[in-house]
């Protein structure tokens, strides 16, 4: 780990462990914008879109969608682009902004007026969504200490996966109960909250000396970067399709009430949780294997989906062991840019998020798409399916094309070692 990370006071255990808790405070309210939006999708379409929900229901749940990836572009395009312009922040001071800037973009997504307003409020939201949890991973890692980039970047991403538990399901019972603006509302107090808290107690981290935004450019000329991303873009979709238009596909397919959609969040929210803390372990003692383990499972799950989403049980079992195996693989992903990203750290770890909600637009439109398009609402767990599917397939062409470099590289300098070791012949 570079030194640039570790250049924190370190503090004492209390205060420690205060920091990180507010850290992932943090990321449970992201957890909590980003997907509470799946579960109160059609409050929000009827609310907002209702001469369109009257007169073409399908086309106006799809279209409510686009509120999904609106927040999804929003992580991707200010991901990078604002661990760029920090590359000379204080890490402290950064992440306090970002929670300040969440605060913001929360509230005025339960206050817009109309769907237009609403749209880009949530892309607003989303901007400082991947440069908080990329800034989250590396201080976390720093104030645990040597070799916890996977167990780091699990930290970030618990508080999502426990606002999946415990935060979604709950704000989505009270935006049934009383409107879907207050969840947002509410969301914003609990980004209030870690503003204060991470004032209170992360520890001073040094400003980066000697690096340059061009430094962290560099980082984009790696090929291996982008075919990381790529996988996570394809891969995580999948999941996505499914997850975007979950609360239709229980009552409508399944056969549930509205009332059984929060249960069937905080279950996948449970398969999550577990998913995250076994995949940060497993991914600091083998990368390339929680990788090539997790997704067949991964995939699997999917397939199971399709076949037993018109049964509540089927759609509740399923649905959490994808979710499980989805969770997994994400510390695996973010540790695997981080490293491939070298000194720009920072520029890796957000990566791992926009890479996430590109998947996160991408499954919102293909799933809304082959709704739209008269196919019913069990297509989007077939697309699902195949898309997880080019996920691993991608895995695997990158995984054989870098041993294949690695091996010819090795050959190299072993033909210049040998060269260097015959004696030179009068």
């Amino acid at each position: 780990m570079s030194a640039s990370i570790v250049t924190g006071a370190i503090p004492g255990p209390s205060r420690r462990r205060m920091a990180l808790f507010a850290l992932a405070l943090g990321g449970f309210g992201i957890g909590c914008s980003e997907f509470v939006t799946m579960g109160l999708l059609p409050q929000l379409a009827h609310s907002l879109l209702p001469d369109l929900m009257a007169s073409a229901p399908e086309q106006g749940l799809a279209q409510a969608g686009h509120a999904i990836s609106a927040y999804a572009l929003g992580v991707v395009v200010g991901a990078p682009l604002l661990s760029l312009l920090a590359v000379r922040w204080n890490r402290r001071a950064l992440i306090i902004l970002l929670a300040g800037m969440l605060v913001v973009s929360t509230a005025l997504s339960g206050l817009m007026p109309s769907f237009d307003s609403t749209v880009l409020a949530r892309f607003l939201a989303g901007l400082p969504h991947g440069a908080y949890l990329g800034v989250a991973a590396l201080i976390a890692s720093s104030l645990m200490g040597p070799g916890s980039q996977g167990k780091g970047a699990a930290l970030a991403l618990s508080g999502l996966t426990v606002a999946n538990l415990v935060g979604v399901p709950a704000l989505t019972a009270i935006g049934q109960a009383v409107g879907w603006r207050a969840s947002y509302l509410l969301i914003a107090a609990v980004f209030a909250a870690t503003a204060a808290m991470l004032v209170a107690t992360v520890p001073e981290h040094h400003r980066p000396e000697g690096r340059r935004v061009i430094d962290e450019l560099r980082a984009f000329r790696r090929v291996q970067l982008w075919a990381v991303v790529l996988i996570a873009a394809i891969g995580f979709s999948g999941s996505f399709t499914v997850f975007s238009y979950i609360a239709d596909i229980s009552t409508q397919v399944s056969g549930t009430s509205p009332a059984f959609v929060p249960w069937l969040l905080a279950a996948a929210g449970g398969g999550m949780t577990i998913g995250n803390v076994v995949g940060g372990v497993l991914a600091d003692r083998s990368l390339n294997g929680t990788l090539l383990g997790a997704f067949p499972v991964y995939i699997v799950a999917m397939i199971a989906l399709v076949l037993s989403v018109g049964s509540p049980a089927g759609l509740l079992v399923t649905f959490v062991l994808v979710n499980l195996a989805h969770a997994m693989l994400s510390p695996a992903m973010q540790a695997w840019l981080m490293r491939v990203a070298g000194r720009s750290e920072m520029l890796g770890a957000s990566l791992h998020h926009a890479a996430f909600n590109v998947a996160n637009a991408l499954g919102a439109l293909l799933g809304g798409g082959v709704i739209a398009a008269g196919f019913g609402l069990t297509a989007p767990t077939v697309v699902g399916a195949l898309v997880a599917t080019t996920g691993y397939a991608v895995l695997i062409v990158v995984l054989v094309l870098i041993r294949i470099r690695a091996r010819r590289r090795q050959a190299q300098l072993s033909a210049v070692h040998l060269e260097m070791r015959e004696p030179v012949r009068p």
